[in-house]
């Protein structure tokens, strides 16, 4: 009764078309909802990018910065000491101001010590371009100083900060100290530039990146603390940064900057233009880290509409009502049709397309299936690892190829029916089958449902491989299972074990330990590992014919009796180690029951327990053969490769061990032969420590001395505190009888035996070299005796190689040259002065003469002035009153010239009653002004002869000047020579001037010619 009207009411035109109406505009208005939604969805992802990209911007504009720093460390570096005008130079050509905008400069901050502040800001002053005033400021005590050295380019904020402590300040101190001990990059907090008001709120920040010493470690906090040098840095203010990261696509953003995790209203230290109160915002919340330190940035944009959006919204909701009434009266018209008829058919074309898409999963499901099957096949296949999987039923589930490699299974083998085959054929290849977990038992299970079971073993196999089991159980359904995975450690475990017997070797070696106990320890090594394996070390004779059982612990005593001495050309057996030390290549013999060669000693081997044996030869470093490595073993059988590869790497330990405990022997014996040399040398033989003084001088060069020469030379206190640095270890008996030193004792010897006080500057020079990486020094000095006594000495210093990085061991030769010094210049006297006036002879003021002459050709404006005098009538004198009297005429010449000179002036006797004088930085008036006094004074002082006679002596002179032009050396000694002969012409007792060549004058009036 009820259904009939129902379904009338349903299938009525006038129901059908208000229910299409209603749908229609419903659609319309969740289609009008999702444009809208859609709209605002683009505006928040529009927004969402261009906040990214405002961040991006700024973190690679800040990683741009930290980039420069790394240049300029990379600059430091690059060089042992980098000056002020290359780091101007490098960085005018960075070009700051045009391609990294926001960076206020770049500076370079050098640790100074507490105590070296002094001897720092004296240092900073006297480099170039630097204002005399430097300091460190502010004032006060601190551990250590930050001072800043370098500041470019110059500007205000650069020229103030030189001298200013960054470690004054806790913000930029704790910076330093991140930097120094992270070795990265690290930014400060917000700070104040040194130009910044003081009531300005902090909106700078300074980047650091650390510069350690060179060829220090740095791989512990501790290193970098010790290593540390200073930092380079880069103030920038935030608000220069942020100006130029407006883009056309990040334009319009409201951005605040806040120092630290949170925004905070006092932590504020940057706020855009734009304005922060205009409502609605979209806002989002950025963090940005940077050299350990980090910013948060809440980016903001005002709500817009989106005219596309809208518009689309509009065009739905017109289209959707025009469109719904449409189908309201389209639905009208169908509704008198066969409705039910359409809707049916239409049904069923929907079951069959839906059937059909089914069909089609299905098919492509089991494709998919298919080759997801073959790609777990291949990785399988293709794992280093050998795969195994079980259900603890007797049933193998799958296994790889690698699992059939490393356990050498047939590919006949049949165990897919009975897993309990495949067990007992893994079980037989171990040399322990109790080590295996081959049992097919399922295991227990835990309070969560986990399976337990074992889930590691080593496994030992009778080749001598290494295998690592790991098991797993998991759950099948409803079936337990378990999954095995192998893998070949062969390598690593003989590795560890072969690093471990290395150590153990070369811990015998530092020892001085026998031989025997050395190879021994090889030996059980190699034992270790191997149960089954006996070694023996043999090794030839002194004359290569025998050869003798060096160490073999395992082996029977009456076997190793038995093979001790054996002949390499004898009549005894042929043994593998016999052919392994004549063929130089490794001997294998498999069984030595049936072997040829052990036919007559079988019983030996019987009774040895033994049934095979391997021989590798061992070789020195040179390539020749200097023993065998044997390996003997319980069962007749091949060595495995893991067999032969163990006994290679015994041998080679073995050669190495032989060839450094000979090594030992011969460096001991070295040393005592050493040490008789050093004794009984003839040569003074001094053995030094110099590894405080060498400490000491570090300190100097990384307080900033580059020229540690100049140091020294204006620092006489620094050289006598190095100086008792130096530490006299031995001295031998030669050195003892040179400064008169007992038989015992050092106590009384000191670096003035080596170096007396006069004889510091030599020292000084031996520091310097020593600075400058020379191992190798010579010098002339002068040293004091224990008896007080001073004498001179020639000295000659070597670093010994191996100690040139702490100078611990320094030999030192010196030779008493003071004789040799008193007769080189009692010669050098004979060949340079006249034996009667005392004066220089020919030779040397020739010498002198040539010196001169060029030095006036490297100083064009100087001058000097040549006089040649000679005494007039002097065969007259000799001829009247003897040559007694011209001797002594000459020699009262002489003292009156020498009374005469400068301390400049040179004076010499060129031969008979011929004598010269040089006079340096004189012109020719100068010169004959002082030509004609001394030409009086001689006139003025007779001599007193024997018997009352008084003897008036006077001279001729003539001059002639060098410098300016003038040609030197002979060529104006010969022009002072015709001045001198004029001179004589025109009378006697008077001076003659020549001031260029053939140009002559008369000198000063003189008196009339003597008779």
């Amino acid at each position: 009764m009820h259904r009939r009207p129902l379904a009338a009411l349903v299938q009525s035109p006038r129901f059908l078309s208000a229910l299409v109406l209603t749908v229609s505009l419903g659609v319309t208005g969740v289609l009008w909802r999702d444009a809208r939604q859609d709209a605002d969805q683009e505006q928040q992802a529009d927004f969402e990018m261009r906040v990214r990209e405002l961040v991006n911007q700024l973190d690679q504009r800040m990683q741009t910065y930290v980039q420069v720093l790394y240049g300029v460390q990379g600059l430091f570096y690059s060089s042992d000491q980098v000056s002020r005008r290359e780091f101007r130079t490098y960085l005018e050509g960075q070009n700051l101001a045009r391609r990294w905008p926001g960076i206020q400069s770049i500076g370079y901050m050098q640790l100074v010590p507490a105590n070296e502040r002094a001897a720092h800001e004296a240092a900073v002053r006297r480099q170039p371009d630097i204002r005399p005033g430097y300091r460190i400021y502010p004032e006060g005590d601190r551990p250590w100083y930050a001072p800043t050295v370098y500041s470019e380019p110059p500007n205000a904020l650069s020229l103030r900060a030189l001298g200013y402590d960054g470690a004054s300040e806790p913000l930029r101190r704790a910076a330093l100290e991140r930097a120094r001990d992270t070795g990265l990059p690290a930014m400060t907090a917000a700070v104040r530039l040194l130009n910044d008001p003081a009531e300005t709120p902090r909106s700078a920040f300074l980047i650091l990146l650390p510069l350690y010493a060179s060829g220090q470690p740095v791989t512990t906090v501790a290193a970098r603390r010790a290593a540390i040098a200073g930092w380079v840095f880069a103030p920038f203010r935030l608000r220069d940064v942020m100006a130029r990261l407006d883009s056309p696509h990040t334009a319009g953003l409201a951005v605040e900057v806040y120092d630290g995790d949170r925004a905070r209203s006092d932590m504020l230290v940057y706020r855009s233009a734009a304005d922060g109160a205009q409502a609605p915002m979209r806002t989002s919340v950025q963090q940005l880290s940077l050299g350990g330190h980090r910013w948060t940035l809440r980016i903001g944009a005002p709500y817009a509409a989106h005219a596309v959006a809208s518009d689309r919204m509009h065009l739905i909701a017109l289209c959707g009502i025009l469109l719904s009434a449409l189908a309201a009266c389209l639905t009208w018209t169908l509704a008198h049709g066969r409705v039910g008829a359409h809707q049916a058919l239409a049904r069923s074309h929907a079951l069959a397309a839906e059937l059909e898409e089914g069909q089609s999963n299905l098919l492509a499901m089991a494709d998919s299936a298919g080759r997801s099957q073959a790609m777990l096949r291949s990785i399988l296949d293709a794992t280093i690892d050998g795969i195994l999987a079980d259900d603890f039923k007797g049933a193998i589930l799958n296994a790889n190829r690698r699992f059939r490699e490393l356990w050498n299974v047939p590919e006949y083998f049949d165990w897919d029916s009975d897993g309990a085959v495949l067990m007992a054929h893994l079980r037989a290849q171990l040399s322990r089958p109790e080590d295996g977990q081959f049992d097919l038992d399922p295991p227990l299970q835990d309070r969560d449902g986990q399976w337990q079971s074992p889930q590691h073993a080593l496994l030992r196999l009778k080749d001598g491989r290494v295998i690592e089991q790991h098991t797993r159980g998991l759950q099948l359904g409803s079936e337990p299972a378990r999954i095995w995975s192998f893998r070949d450690v062969t390598e690593r475990v003989h590795g560890e074990r072969r690093e471990q017997t290395r150590r153990r070797v070369l811990e015998l070696l530092a020892s001085a330990a026998p031989l025997a106990t050395i190879l021994e320890s090889v030996v059980a090594g190699v034992e270790a590992a191997n149960d089954d394996l006996l070694c023996c070390v043999m090794l030839l004779d002194e004359q290569g014919e025998r050869l003798l059982v060096a160490a073999a612990p395992s082996l029977p005593a009456f076997f190793t009796a038995a093979i001790h001495g054996i002949a390499l050309h004898g009549e005894q057996w042929p043994a593998p180690c016999v052919q392994a030390v004549l063929t130089g290549r490794r001997v294998i013999t498999e069984n030595l029951h049936h072997a040829p060669s052990w036919i007559a000693h079988r019983d030996l081997a019987l009774r040895a327990g033994i049934a095979s044996g391997w021989s590798d030869p061992i070789l020195g470093a040179g390539g020749a053969v200097i023993g065998t490595f044997a390996v003997y073993h319980r069962d007749a059988r091949q060595p495995s490769m893991a067999n032969i590869a163990l006994i290679e790497q015994a041998a080679r330990l073995a050669g190495i061990a032989i060839e450094q405990a000979q090594a030992a022997q011969a460096v001991r014996a070295g040393e005592a032969r050493f040490r008789r040399l050093y004794d009984h040398a003839p040569v003074a033989l001094w053995e030094q420590d110099w590894s405080a003084l060498y400490a000491a001088l570090g300190e100097l060069a990384a307080s900033g001395i580059d020229d540690m020469a100049c140091y020294l030379d204006a620092n006489p206190g620094q050289v006598a505190r190095l100086a008792a640095l130096v530490r006299i270890v031995d001295l031998n008996a030669a050195a003892r009888r040179q400064v008169g030193a007992g038989p015992q004792g050092l106590v009384d010897v000191t670096l003035a035996q080596n170096f007396e006080a006069a004889a510091m500057p030599a020292f000084a020079q031996a520091l310097a070299a020593l600075a400058r990486g020379e191992h190798f020094f010579v010098c002339e000095g002068s040293f004091r005796r224990l008896d007080g006594v001073v004498r001179h000495n020639e000295l000659t210093l070597m670093v010994m190689p191996g100690h040139t990085d702490s100078l611990d061991f320094v030999i030192v030769s010196t030779v008493d040259t003071t004789e040799k010094r008193r007769m080189h210049d009692e010669l050098r006297l004979l060949a340079t002065t006249d034996f009667l006036t005392g004066l220089a002879n020919r030779r040397e003021f020739m010498h002198r003469l040539a010196d001169e002459e060029a030095r006036l050709r490297r100083d064009l404006g100087a001058c000097a002035a040549v006089l040649q005098l000679d005494i007039d009538h002097f065969k007259r004198i000799n001829d009247e009153h003897g040559h007694a009297a011209g001797d002594t005429v000459l020699r009262q010449l002489g003292v009156l010239m020498l009374e005469e000179q400068r301390k400049i002036d040179m004076v010499g006797r060129m031969g008979g009653e011929e004598f010269a004088m040089l006079l340096p930085g004189t012109t020719l008036p100068a010169a004959s002004v002082f030509a004609e006094r001394l030409r009086q004074r001689v006139a003025q002082s007779p001599l007193q002869l024997d018997g009352g006679v008084r003897l008036h002596v006077t001279v001729s002179i003539g001059i002639a000047v060098m410098g300016g032009g003038q040609p030197g050396g002979d060529a104006a000694l010969i022009r002072a020579d015709q001045a001198l002969y004029r001179a004589k012409r025109a009378g006697r007792n008077r001076v003659a001037l020549q001031d260029s060549v053939g140009a002559d004058r008369p000198g000063p009036d003189g008196p009339a010619a003597s008779a």
